[in-house]
């Protein structure tokens, strides 16, 4: 994996640079961490300009190179941590350990908090025996809009105002990206984690024809050859589930079918949007607080339509301090997803990324049957394998692709 060398103090990546990147790699992983990483993962595999706040990451590195602003001129390989140039010892000896530290810290972060997001809400949904998916959605929404308003009106990040010519044009993103959201809720309710992680993968599978029939893209041979055993291990998971529920599997090939939609849309309607905006960009914490706020008024159509209103009112679990507890912390997980994703990016790269995504799978599936003490067989279980090492190689074929 070759390494990408920047001069000191500039941004690693232009919005333009990530948008040429790795094409449609692995999709499945943004569902699992409860679609929050969708929009970077999309950013950086080529969707959109995720999924960045770039104006984050500028501060990131300026942050880490403070008091070496006479070193401006020495370039550094951001992938590996070395000095390009040693006209300085000091310099030489202290900063690989730091960028070294970052990424591993960055990954740890990302890693705990995708896994986090989806434990906590399997346990919403099944542990608390909470019956109202959308409720949780739109509550999780609510908490991700006041926490980036609040950074965004004390300075700490820049947001785009929206505007009626930008929400206009981002609505067809935003009802998918609810639909996406709230599918997920329901198949999790019903379907085990390890399941999901793996039924997942179709959604690569229909970005790629996707990609494929309308915007020409080609896919070489080994890319295929990953999708077909991904279709291969849902097939034979879903027949080995000792657990197995028609509603929820239904569920998840609707959410699979949604996802890729937006992925698809996404490309799109982005170039349109960055028109509208004042700025010109569209960064992720404007994306963030666009999909978010666009989100609560159609999901509170839709606890009405669904009839949530009359479960919640009858619910003792709205009493239980603990229970909010929880939902809360599943609303900040959401968001913390937004920001490891684009750390973690930041400090190591679209490939590192996309990579580690696919084998973070690997121990969230073993700690979703462990957890919530899935009964499983040999068979189901060498599937869910399988499934997620397919993942793993659509990932790498993406890479040399």
């Amino acid at each position: 994996m070759g390494s990408r060398v920047v001069p000191l103090g500039n941004p690693r990546n232009s919005p333009d640079e990530i948008l040429g990147g790795l094409g449609s790699q692995d999709t499945s992983g943004l569902v699992l961490n409860g679609e929050r990483s969708l929009l970077i993962s999309h950013e950086h595999n080529g969707v959109v300009p995720v999924t960045s706040p770039l104006v984050s990451g500028r501060r990131e590195i300026s942050r880490s190179m403070a008091g070496l602003k006479s070193f401006r001129d020495v370039e550094i390989d951001l992938e590996d941590g070395k000095v390009e140039k040693d006209r300085d010892t000091i310099l030489r000896g202290y900063k690989p350990v730091k960028l070294r530290n970052r990424a591993l810290l960055s990954g740890l972060a990302y890693c705990i908090s995708s896994c986090s997001m989806i434990l906590v809400n399997k346990f919403v949904l099944s542990g608390f025996d909470f019956s109202a998916g959308i409720s949780l959605m739109l509550y999780q929404n609510l908490v991700s809009v006041i926490v980036v308003s609040i950074l965004s009106s004390s300075g700490v990040i820049s947001t785009e105002p929206l505007t009626w010519k930008l929400i206009r044009v981002w609505l067809p993103v935003n009802v998918l990206f609810v639909g996406m959201l709230i599918t997920s809720m329901f198949s999790l309710k019903y379907i085990n984690v390890a399941m999901v992680t793996v039924l997942k993968n179709v959604t690569n599978v229909i970005t790629a024809l996707g990609e494929t029939y309308l915007f020409m893209k080609h896919h070489d041979k080994r890319v295929w050859i990953a999708l077909f055993l991904m279709i291969i291990s849902a097939i034979s998971g879903g027949a080995t589930d000792l657990s197995f529920h028609a509603i929820g599997y239904a569920w998840q090939l609707i959410n699979c079918l949604l996802t890729a939609s937006y992925s698809l849309i996404l490309r799109r309607v982005m170039d349109t949007a960055k028109q509208v905006t004042k700025s010109g960009n569209l960064n992720e914490f404007s994306m963030v607080l666009l999909n978010n706020t666009l989100s609560l008024p159609l999901g509170l159509l839709l606890i009405f339509a669904f009839n949530e209103v009359d479960y919640l009112y009858k619910t003792p679990l709205l009493k239980m301090p603990m229970f909010w507890l929880v939902i809360t912390s599943s609303g900040f997980l959401g968001l913390a997803i937004s920001f490891t994703s684009m750390w973690f990016l930041h400090q190591t790269g679209a490939t590192t990324y996309s990579l580690v995504g696919s084998l973070n799978k690997i121990p969230l599936s073993i700690a979703g049957i462990i957890l919530f003490k899935v009964p499983t067989s040999m068979e189901n279980f060498l599937s869910i394998l399988f499934g997620l090492l397919a993942g793993v190689l659509f990932a790498k074929a993406k890479m040399r692709n």
